[in-house]
């Protein structure tokens, strides 16, 4: 059985809309899947008048947990549930907040001045992450890949405390019926990854918050790391999932993979099954 845990359309920062992932999930034989877009679930609401099998329908929040800046994953979760609701409208707020403090910073470090088609795009979307400016910065040729756009243009802007409550949001999912999973636990994306001290450090906190399980299999850890976050949740009865991170055309990350180091695809069924019966 082939699941993948975690996937973005671009109802957030993946380029697939909701019909070509279903497409490409069906060619890749994926069993079991969740849509977990970035701080939205208005994806999952258009893939559900689709009736796939297996489907799981989820959502990333950007939290903060004591000082400890994470994305948590919702699997399982109830999109009409009246609490994830409100709080991803509250979502929409602080990502305006964040949009226009990069636009401005643009503007006054770098002489970059976003036009009216640029803008009119970027505020209508439902959910707006860094990598959609990026996306222009490589379209106006001002690099090479969206990665080294952010590192370039947009890393060093201070758009301040703008990430929801990690007790609040880890609450919230349980509340809609979901699993709370810490994902990319070691890092994600272009993030340096943690040393298995300074992740332990981290678990003790991320356990008080309620974090139910781990992302232990993701497509950026080799077989060390994985073997390292799997030791981890078995030793402290934590769900284990395994999600490729997959973005489209936004990522080098082909769907369903697990490991930087070709690791053969394992099976999740059980708990796939598990988030479906909730």
């Amino acid at each position: 059985m082939k699941t993948d845990l975690h996937i973005h359309s671009n109802y957030s920062d993946g380029s697939d809309s909701i019909n070509e992932l279903l497409k490409k999930i069906k060619r890749a034989n994926i069993d079991f899947f969740a849509l977990t877009d970035h701080d939205t679930v208005e994806g999952c609401r258009e893939i559900e008048k689709f009736h796939p099998k297996g489907f799981i329908p989820g959502v990333e929040l950007t939290c903060i947990c004591d000082q400890i800046k994470c994305h948590i994953l919702g699997l399982g979760v109830n999109i009409d549930n009246p609490e994830l609701i409100k709080l991803i409208n509250e979502g929409k707020i602080l990502r305006r907040k964040k949009l226009e403090t990069r636009i401005k910073y643009l503007k006054d470090r770098w002489n970059i001045e976003l036009n009216k088609e640029e803008l009119e795009w970027l505020y209508s979307r439902k959910s707006v992450v860094k990598t959609h400016l990026a996306n222009i910065l490589v379209k106006r040729e001002l690099a090479n890949n969206n990665i080294d756009a952010m590192k370039k243009y947009l890393d060093g802007c201070k758009t301040g405390n703008t990430r929801f409550d990690g007790q609040e949001a880890i609450n919230i999912i349980k509340h809609a019926g979901g699993i709370a999973i810490w994902a990319h636990p070691l890092g994600g994306e272009g993030e340096k990854h943690l040393t298995e001290k300074e992740f332990l450090q981290r678990l003790d906190t991320m356990k008080n918050f309620g974090i139910q399980g781990l992302e232990c299999y993701y497509s950026r850890y080799n077989s060390k790391e994985i073997k390292f976050l799997v030791d981890c949740a078995k030793k402290n009865n934590l769900q284990i999932t395994a999600g490729s991170d997959y973005h489209g055309k936004n990522k080098d990350i082909p769907l369903g993979k697990l490991s930087s180091t070709n690791l053969s695809l394992t099976n999740f069924y059980d708990i796939s099954i598990d988030i479906l019966s909730n």
